[in-house]
């Protein structure tokens, strides 16, 4: 007869979904969108009271019961969804966790229910029909707790009906109208009942995308989180939690570990002559240019402003310093004029390998004093310590 059942699922699933992983101070598109879906929500609520009230009227017509009762029932139910409408609008329920207020929604049509029953019992099985589906929706909104307290509702309210009074419950299936009135009692229960399954299955379904979709921003976040937003290389942070873990690493294993502290050369000037958005995509240059040319295993993360962070696991001294003057090489042969007429980049770099006694930052420590070295003897150079 009447139900909480919604309209319009994919919809509401996808907003209930997006409200479901929506923080509890709710954006003001948010809540927009949960008033847009109470809507919707509360004109499923008339149409399925119209339909309980035409089938009420059946019963009239054939003179089982007055036929007063189905337009009570309708402004019954009016009345009802009015009052959640009147608060809906208000934005009473935002300020709650569960802004459908389901347990007062559930309780308020129940009532009516078990009202109409004690009412008019000789069309009682149809009122008792339709508590199923004001549950079959609770699930979709309850917790465990609310559908407790709302079973236990339930259960007082029966028992007023059943073991507190002699009223003879019934169908009537007399004549060709009254069964057939019957039989749209329960297939319009059944209907309804089948819609809230789907409306179900669809927002398992936009919750699980949605938990994919999260998931996928997470990570992307994280990723965000590590690289340098110019040059998408390692930030300091992350290349610094690196170098940790390659020289806890090289010690496991007995195996070398260098590092070098790459500069660009007179960066400054280049800002000061070319701009600061030339000097920005001399920076992504060289970053991409180190990407291609360095192995999967090796990290690069930027350490400060022109200053750069190679991490050379598994390599000794000499193969380091014949990389990075490699790396040197094919940074000055590139052709920089694109940027600017007559614009020449070099590198100087500092290379070091693990010492037993060294930590991160003594390690750091020397890739930086050889880093000043080989700017001391003339910059586009490699030096070691």
């Amino acid at each position: 007869m009447s139900t909480a059942a919604t309209s319009f699922p994919e919809r509401n699933a996808a907003e209930a979904a997006d409200l479901a992983l929506t923080t509890a101070a709710a954006a003001p598109e948010v809540l927009a969108r949960r008033i847009r879906q109470r809507r919707q929500m509360y004109v499923g609520q008339v149409a399925s009271y119209s339909l309980g009230a035409s089938v009420l009227l059946l019963y009239a017509y054939d003179g089982v019961i007055s036929m007063g009762v189905p337009s009570l029932f309708w402004l019954g139910g009016l009345l009802t969804i009015g009052t959640f409408t009147v608060l809906s609008e208000a934005g009473f329920g935002d300020r709650f966790e569960d802004h459908y207020l389901t347990v007062f929604q559930i309780s308020a049509h129940m009532s009516l229910q078990l009202l109409f029953l004690l009412a008019v019992p000789t069309v009682g099985v149809a009122f008792l029909a339709v508590l199923f589906l004001i549950f079959a929706f609770g699930t979709l909104r309850m917790t465990s707790s609310q559908a407790m307290l709302t079973w236990g509702l339930a259960t007082c309210g029966l028992a007023l009906v059943f073991l507190a009074s002699d009223l003879p419950i019934g169908l009537p299936v007399t004549t060709q109208l009254q069964r057939a009135a019957s039989m749209l009692c329960f297939v319009l229960v059944i209907g309804q009942c089948a819609f809230l399954g789907l409306f179900g299955a669809t927002l398992r379904k936009i919750l699980y995308r949605r938990s994919i979709e999260l998931k996928a921003a997470y990570q992307r976040i994280e990723e965000l989180a590590e690289l340098d937003e110019l040059t998408g290389s390692y930030n300091r942070r992350c290349i610094m939690r690196l170098l940790d873990a390659e020289i806890e690493k090289s010690r496991q294993t007995s195996t070398p570990c260098a590092i070098a502290l790459i500069d660009l050369d007179w960066f400054k000037r280049i800002n000061d002559a070319h701009g600061h958005p030339v000097g920005d995509e001399v920076l992504r240059t060289f970053a991409i240019t180190i990407f291609a040319n360095i192995r999967p295993a090796d990290c690069f993360g930027r350490y400060g402003g022109e200053e750069f962070l190679l991490l050379l696991p598994g390599t000794d001294g000499d193969a380091a310093s014949r990389t990075l003057d490699r790396l040197r090489g094919i940074v000055a042969d590139l052709d920089w004029s694109a940027f600017s007429p007559g614009m020449r980049v070099t590198i100087s770099a500092g290379v070091v390998t693990l010492r037993d006694n060294d930590t991160a930052d003594t390690f750091l420590v020397r890739a930086d004093s050889a880093l000043y070295s080989a700017k001391a003897q003339g910059r586009n150079r490699i030096a070691t310590s």
